[in-house]
C-alpha cells in the first residue's frame, strides 16, 4: 500500500452514516434539531447563572461545563451538518488535526468538571459548615484554569504526534467526526508511541478522575446515610442527583463506544453509540440541571419577567 506523508496528505474521508443517502435529510433533521437545542439551552443557562442570586460555586461550575457543552457538540456536529448539506465526505489534513485538537481539549475538560463538581458536592454535603471557607472565588478559578491547562496540553500532545504520523492511501474513517484511534489506526507508519500515549492519558485523566468521582460520591453516601431526618437524606441526595445522573450517562456511554469498538468491527454501530455521549448528552444537560433545581427556575422566570418588561 502506497505511503505518503504530511505534504501530500490532502484529506480524509468522513463515512460516519454515509450509507444511509436515503435518510440523509432525517439524519440532518434531527441532528440540527439536537444541535440547536443543546446551543439555546446551554446558553440559557449561562444567561440564567448571570443572576446575581446564583453567584456561588456550583453555578460558576455549572456556567463552564454549559460553554464547554456548546464548544464540544459544535466541534463534530458542524462539520458533519455541512458535509450533508454539500453532499461531501471530506475534511482536509489541517481540519482533521483541528477537530482532533479541541475535540480531546473538551472531551477532558468535560470530564475535568465533572470531576471538580463533584468535589465541591463533597464538600458542600461531607464538611458544610467549612463549605464557604473551602470553596473560595480564589480557588474556583484555579480548579477551572488547572483544569484548562491540563486539557490544552493533552490535546496539544495528542495532535502533535499524529501529524508526525505517515499515512497510507486508505483514509476513510468509519465515523462522521475525526475520532482520534481511528486516524491513529489508518496510519502507515509506526504507532506504538502514539497507541501508549493515548492509553496512558486514559488512565490517568479519564480513570484518574473517574476514581476521585466515586471517591466523592462513597464518602458523600457515607454521609447523607448518617443524617437523621428523612427529609435531611432526601435534600442532601437531590442537591447532587443532577450532577450524578450526567456523570452516570457520561461515562456510561463514552465507555460503552470503547468498549463496543474494541470487540466489534461495526462501524454504523459505534457511530450511533458516539452519537449519545457527544450529541445527546450536551443536549439533556441543561434539562437535567434545571428539572431539579428551584434557584434555576427561579432566577429562569425572572429574566423572562425582565425582558417582558424591556419590549413593553
Amino acid at each position: 500500500m502506497k505511503q505518503i506523508n504530511d505534504t501530500e496528505l490532502s484529506e480524509f474521508l468522513l463515512l460516519g452514516f454515509a450509507e444511509d443517502t436515503k435518510l440523509q435529510p432525517l439524519i440532518f433533521g434531527l441532528f440540527l434539531s439536537m444541535y440547536l437545542v443543546t446551543v439555546l439551552g446551554n446558553l440559557l443557562i449561562w444567561a440564567t447563572i448571570s443572576d446575581s442570586h446564583l453567584h456561588m460555586p456550583m453555578y460558576f461550575f455549572l456556567s463552564n461545563l454549559s460553554f464547554v457543552d456548546i464548544c464540544f457538540t459544535s466541534t463534530t456536529v458542524q462539520k458533519m451538518l455541512l458535509n450533508i448539506q454539500t453532499q461531501s465526505k471530506a475534511i482536509t489534513n489541517a481540519g482533521s488535526i483541528t477537530q482532533i485538537h479541541f475535540f480531546v481539549l473538551l472531551i477532558e475538560l468535560d470530564i475535568l468538571l465533572l470531576t471538580v463538581m463533584a468535589y465541591h458536592r463533597y464538600v458542600a454535603i461531607c464538611c458544610p459548615l467549612h463549605n464557604l471557607v473551602i470553596m473560595k472565588r480564589h480557588l474556583c478559578g484555579l480548579l477551572i484554569l488547572v483544569s484548562w491547562v491540563v486539557s490544552v496540553l493533552n490535546a496539544l500532545l495528542q495532535s502533535l504526534m499524529v501529524l508526525c504520523l505517515s499515512f497510507c492511501m486508505d483514509l476513510e474513517i468509519t465515523h462522521f467526526f475525526c475520532e482520534l484511534n481511528q486516524v491513529v489506526q489508518l496510519a502507515c507508519s509506526d504507532t506504538f508511541l502514539n497507541e501508549v500515549v493515548i492509553y496512558v492519558a486514559a488512565i490517568l485523566l479519564g480513570g484518574g478522575p473517574l476514581t476521585g468521582i466515586l471517591y466523592s460520591y462513597s464518602k458523600i453516601v457515607s454521609s447523607i446515610r448518617a443524617i437523621s431526618s428523612a427529609q435531611g437524606r432526601y435534600k442532601a441526595f437531590s442537591s447532587c442527583a443532577s450532577h450524578l445522573s450526567v456523570v452516570s450517562f457520561f461515562y456510561c456511554t463514552s465507555l460503552g463506544v470503547y468498549l463496543s469498538s474494541a470487540v466489534t468491527q461495526n462501524s454504523r454501530s459505534t457511530s450511533t453509540a458516539s452519537v449519545m455521549y457527544t450529541v445527546v448528552t450536551p443536549v439533556l444537560n441543561p434539562f437535567i440541571y434545571s428539572l431539579r433545581n428551584q434557584d434555576l427556575k427561579s432566577a429562569l422566570r425572572r429574566l423572562f419577567e425582565r425582558e417582558r418588561l424591556n419590549v413593553n
